[in-house]
């Protein structure tokens, strides 16, 4: 575990227990944060990854709570305050896709995302934020995605959350910015993951074609990233909304 202004600090990662949230957990806990890996349905995964963490002498623990669900989330921060106390740390991970042309998609199919990408965020952000407003700390990170600002054919409704997360997070930022309370929004671009590996080779090839890079990213280069940001060295840093594509977005 490294020595940083993280150490012992508690942080929340929702959705955590695969992909990207998942190496953000691990990148925050090898900085020495109380991490806490949110999950939904994959228990296993979770109990898993607290493990890895746990035999590296990191401190994390497992949590279940669908972040859509408001009464979760509350039950969720509760569970989390009576072990380890407030969260200072809280990245917005957890994220659904339901694609589809829009023409064809069904009210479940939009609602479902919105209510886990969007409202998830905003119900895991209202519920930290009091606490991170009485200590004059804490850093709200939001995983976007390069579709927010670019849009993509068949995900109207993906597109719609992360371009409102984007927003979302701006206008937070400008509320807390004087409460020693930093929130960036970080946007992925097409990484190696579960996600793109599902692709058909044309597919793949599109999507290659279009950035710069000519290569899909790794969930590090976003872990990375956001641990950065919640260190001291960033809290000069917020309202702020960087790519990690490849040069996708630019």
């Amino acid at each position: 575990m490294e020595e940083t202004s993280i150490k012992n600090k508690n942080a929340l990662v929702t959705g955590s227990a695969k992909g990207i949230g998942s190496a953000i957990a691990l990148r925050l806990a090898e900085k020495g944060a109380r991490t806490v890996v949110n999950y939904k349905a994959s228990q296993k995964e979770a109990d898993d990854l607290v493990n890895t963490i746990q035999s590296a002498g990191g401190q994390a623990m497992a949590v279940q709570a669908d972040v859509s669900d408001l009464s979760q989330v509350v039950a969720m921060l509760e569970e989390i305050g009576n072990i380890w106390g407030n969260i200072d740390i809280l990245v917005n991970n957890a994220g659904i896709i339901r694609d589809g042309l829009l023409v064809r998609m069904s009210d479940d199919a939009w609602d479902d995302v919105i209510n886990t990408n969007l409202n998830g965020t905003f119900y895991c952000t209202r519920a930290v934020l009091r606490s991170m407003l009485s200590k004059r700390w804490g850093r709200i990170i939001n995983i976007g995605s390069v579709v927010g600002i670019r849009g993509n054919a068949g995900q109207s409704n993906y597109t719609a959350s992360k371009s409102a997360i984007i927003g979302f997070g701006k206008a937070l930022a400008k509320e807390v910015a004087t409460r020693g309370i930093t929130v960036n929004t970080v946007n992925p671009g097409y990484l190696e993951t579960e996600t793109t590996s599902i692709l058909t080779q044309s597919q793949k090839d599109y999507w290659l074609s279009v950035i710069p890079q000519g290569r899909f990213g790794e969930v590090d280069d976003i872990a990375h990233l956001v641990a950065f940001l919640a260190d001291d060295n960033a809290k000069y840093i917020t309202g702020q909304v960087i790519s990690v594509d490849g040069g996708m977005a630019v």
